[in-house]
């Protein structure tokens, strides 16, 4: 009877973030998202009728799809939701060997999971690739960058100074050579201008993310330090994001960013070390 009720109080919950990402939603994938709705609402009912209660929603479910959606647009939401479907088919398996009408519920998740992966159609995805080239550039190059002039200068606004400079240029070269790649294609499938834009910007927000800890850390290493563990927070946080929209594996991106970002910085931090030891510059 517990397991009923949490399956009750999930398509009630389901009901709900649906139906609101259905009035958000315009065109085709909004019908598609008001019909998921109402079934979910049809299984509600259905299993009210074993429970005998009438059931409160997650609203704290409700609170983070929602939120999420705001965000992180609703591919992520939607895909993060299909991902929690698929723990819940496996429980609807069991409960059928109880109830035979679950299968019919049952039935009607796997088409959800279908319709969903069919209908998902959103601009900004489709400049994925765009942003995760901004954003590994930006990590890779400037992370390597902060760690090489941080002990070579040992002068912490400086570093931001020459970081910044550094990092805007950056930014903008990446945005050029992404708009001419796009624009060069056979087939224009992405805009050049909006493939640059989304370029640019990924590496830009990663660039002020990144110089954060040395202007409000007054120590240079801790700064580096600082600079580090946003390095490594951005990379889970997008290798997640990736990994969700496209169903990867997470684990291993994550770990392949990690060992490139931080192999790069680990290396620029050795020849920051040889420069001013060698060359014996003092700022």
């Amino acid at each position: 009877m517990r397991q009923l009720e949490a399956f009750q109080r999930e398509e009630r919950t389901e009901y709900i973030i649906y139906s609101f990402l259905a009035r958000r939603v315009k065109g085709k994938n909004g019908e598609v998202l008001k019909k998921i709705a109402l079934d979910e609402l049809k299984h509600y009912e259905f299993w009210r009728k074993y429970t005998g209660r009438e059931l409160r929603p997650y609203y704290f479910s409700i609170f983070k799809y929602i939120l999420l959606q705001f965000f992180f647009g609703i591919t992520f939401t939607l895909k993060l939701m299909e991902g929690g479907e698929k723990d819940t088919q496996e429980l609807y398996s069991n409960v059928i060997k109880e109830i035979e009408d679950a299968r019919d519920v049952l039935h009607d998740e796997v088409l959800h999971e279908r319709a969903l992966l069919n209908m998902i159609d959103e601009e900004r995805i489709g400049y994925i690739s765009s942003m995760i080239l901004g954003l590994n550039d930006a990590l890779v190059e400037l992370t390597g960058a902060l760690a090489g002039l941080t002990l070579s200068l040992q002068h912490r606004k400086t570093v931001v100074l020459a970081g910044f400079i550094t990092g805007i240029a950056a930014a903008l070269s990446m945005a050029a050579s992404e708009y001419l790649s796009t624009k060069s294609e056979a087939e224009h499938k992405r805009s050049p201008v909006k493939s640059a834009f989304y370029t640019g910007m990924a590496y830009i927000f990663t660039v002020i993310l990144l110089l954060l800890p040395y202007v409000f850390i007054p120590n240079i290493l801790l700064a580096l330090l600082g600079t580090v563990i946003i390095a490594i927070f951005i990379i889970y946080f997008f290798t997640f994001f990736v990994s969700v929209v496209h169903e990867k594996p997470f684990g291993r991106s994550f770990l392949e960013m990690f060992i490139i970002s931080m192999g790069v910085a680990s290396i620029s931090f050795g020849i920051g070390y040889l420069i001013r030891r060698f060359l014996n510059i003092d700022i």
